[in-house]
Order: C-alpha cells, then sequence, then structure tokens
C-alpha cells in the first residue's frame, strides 16, 4: 500500500521523500514543489502511509478543525479505504480533495479546515442522483440517508432518518441560523461550555436538523411511512415483531427512498430500498403487515400478501388477525360508546371506513 501511495505522488514531484505538511516551515532536504497544494497532496499522501503504519494522525491538524483525535483517526481511516478503492488513484490536488469530501462527507466548514491544512482546494463535488426519468411514476424526489438508528424506528412501518446536508438536495435550503448555531456550538463544546451548547442543540434540533457529534454531520430529520402496507399498532398482537423485523432490516444502514407524498401528519409517504432491497416487499412477504389496499392497488403487493397469508406466516399464524385499520376504528369507537362488533362489520363492509391515511 505505502508504494502505492507514493508512486501516486510522482505526478507532483520527483523526489519520492515523503514532503511535509505544508503548513510547517520548509527544510533544506524537503523536495521542491510547483505549488502549495502540491505540497499538500504529497504531505497527505505521506500521513496516510504514516497512519496506516502507526494509527497516528498529523499534531497540527487539531489547530484547523475542532475534533477529536479520535474523530481524526476515524476520518483517516476513510480516506485511506477511499484511496485504496479509487482507480486510478487521484494525481491531482483537485481529485485529492474530492476524494476527501467523498470520503469524510462531513459539514462544509469542518471540510474547509481539513483541505486548508493541506492547502487543497475546496471540490466542486458532482454528485450522481437518479432523475425524474428513472423514477417510478408519481415520485416526487428521493432521499439518501445516513445509516438508521435503531431507536429511531417507530413501528412496522414508519421510522425517523436523517440526511446529510452535504447532499446536494439539502445543502441549500439549510437557513442560515441553523449553520451560525452549528459553528457556535462546536466553539461552546471546545471551551466545555455544554449550557451553551445544549441551548444551540434544541435550537438545531427544533429546525428540524440533528448534529452527529462523533462526525461532526449536520443531518436533516424526516419521518416516513412505507407506503402501500399497514402493519400491527404496537398494542396489537405481533406489533412488537412487526417492528422487530422493520429494525433488523434497516438498522445501520443507509436507505434510499423514493418519495411519493406528505400525509396529513406531516411523514414522508414512500417506497424504501435497503442496500437493493424492496422494504415493503420483504414485510409482505414474511407476514409481517397487511397490503393496504385502499390506498395502494399494486398486483405485487396483493400477491405477497396473499402468500404470507396462505403460508400461515407472521401474523397469519393467529387465528383471527385483525386489520390495523379496523382496530384503530373500533378503538375508537370504543371511546364514543359504541360496540365492537358493531363497528367490525360496519369496517369489513364499507370500504371508505373514515381513517386517516396513513
Amino acid at each position: 500500500m505505502g508504494n502505492i501511495i507514493l508512486r501516486c505522488l510522482k505526478a507532483v514531484c520527483d523526489d519520492t521523500t515523503p514532503a511535509s505538511p505544508p503548513h510547517q516551515p520548509s527544510a533544506a532536504s524537503r523536495p521542491q514543489f510547483a505549488s502549495p497544494a502540491a505540497a499538500g497532496l504529497a504531505a497527505l499522501g505521506h500521513h496516510l502511509l504514516n497512519f496506516e503504519t502507526t494509527s497516528q494522525v498529523p499534531e497540527g491538524l487539531s489547530q484547523y478543525v475542532s475534533v477529536s483525535k479520535k474523530t481524526q483517526a476515524k476520518w483517516y481511516a476513510k480516506i485511506l479505504a477511499a484511496r485504496k478503492e479509487s482507480n486510478p488513484p487521484p494525481r491531482t490536488p483537485e481529485e485529492a480533495a474530492s476524494l476527501v469530501a467523498r470520503a469524510l462527507q462531513v459539514q462544509g466548514d469542518v471540510l474547509a479546515g481539513f483541505l486548508q491544512f493541506y492547502s487543497l482546494p475546496f471540490p466542486q463535488i458532482q454528485t450522481q442522483v437518479s432523475g425524474p426519468s428513472s423514477w417510478p411514476e408519481g415520485v416526487q424526489f428521493e432521499l439518501h440517508t445516513l445509516p438508521v438508528d435503531a431507536k429511531l424506528v417507530g413501528d412496522g412501518d414508519g421510522m425517523t432518518v436523517h440526511v446529510n446536508t452535504a447532499d446536494p438536495r439539502e445543502s441549500s435550503v439549510v437557513p442560515i441560523e441553523v449553520h451560525e448555531a452549528v459553528i457556535e456550538r462546536r466553539q461552546a463544546r471546545a471551551v466545555k461550555d455544554y449550557t451553551r451548547a445544549d441551548a444551540l442543540q434544541k435550537l438545531i434540533k427544533d429546525a428540524g436538523y440533528r448534529v452527529h457529534d462523533k462526525e461532526e454531520i449536520l443531518a436533516r430529520e424526516y419521518r416516513i411511512r412505507l407506503r402501500g402496507i399497514d402493519a400491527p399498532e404496537m398494542n396489537m398482537e405481533y406489533g412488537q415483531e412487526s417492528k422487530d423485523a422493520l429494525t433488523k432490516l434497516i438498522q445501520g444502514k443507509p436507505l434510499t427512498i423514493h418519495v411519493y407524498e406528505e400525509d396529513e401528519y406531516g411523514r414522508l409517504v414512500g417506497d424504501v430500498y435497503c442496500n437493493g432491497v424492496f422494504v415493503q416487499e420483504k414485510l409482505l412477504r414474511k407476514g409481517c403487515a397487511w397490503h393496504y389496499e385502499k390506498f395502494d392497488n399494486r398486483p405485487s403487493f396483493a400477491q405477497w400478501h396473499r402468500e404470507a397469508q396462505n403460508a400461515g406466516r407472521g401474523l397469519w399464524a393467529y387465528p383471527n388477525p385483525v386489520a390495523p385499520w379496523t382496530f384503530k376504528w373500533e378503538e375508537r369507537n370504543k371511546k364514543n360508546g359504541h360496540k365492537p362488533y358493531q363497528n367490525r362489520r360496519n369496517a369489513q363492509r364499507d370500504q371508505r371506513v373514515p381513517i386517516p391515511a396513513y
């Protein structure tokens, strides 16, 4: 690996002696570079080689970024992994800056500090995203989330996700007050003013964002409702099992979500994919949810529902499973003094049961 990194430096220097960081004074033995950015590219290669063998990060970096040495070590591990996977390797400062940006996925000012340490230019990141022509009919936009926190899975058909504000769709709409709060919070934490930091964190959260401290990522928060299915409520039979099944599928993994609409509760209704797996299909086939036929008439959903029901999988192993919409209808009417059996007959007969969309 060391030889590979050093070979990439030949593009900027004829001497393969590791360069000093660009912010350090020159030494007589230091090779000559065409520009500070070229010297920074050489220094980055040297630091990656040193990190691979010693797990140590450069001492001077802390003057440019206010994160712990532990976080810095994670950054270099990510850059090193990205460097190994890149083909061809970065041979210009611009290519190196783009590789760093893709590997770290950190917020603008933190990324700027890291790049400044190496005198590398701030990259114009070109992100490939699938466009409307490749989306199914009705999709309004597409989300690419950070890995899902298992604690944010609410039940078998809904969860909260976070999207990195470095994403092109998000970066242009972050309110300026949120940007300012993130910077102030980082400064407050640096001087251990945690009361101020907590107040700023609340301001950020109230605006619909969240700071992931370990990686210094600012992310936007979205509540998601899986389209076309309805899982048992948590106080129903198989409610916990349904939630556990969804959690097992998505926890710790990034998701791709095709968003169709926003429901009356402010949730985004969409199709969810995890590592190429269609989540609703998995849940229906396992008998973890019902096909919500009233709001989604896709034949494939009806087929997966029937297959699980005929095989007695999941909730269909119970003798008389009650549909979630019927259960909610009965619960509401119990509070109003109506008879449950009468409500169930009405709910089964009337396809226009007045329940919320999701």
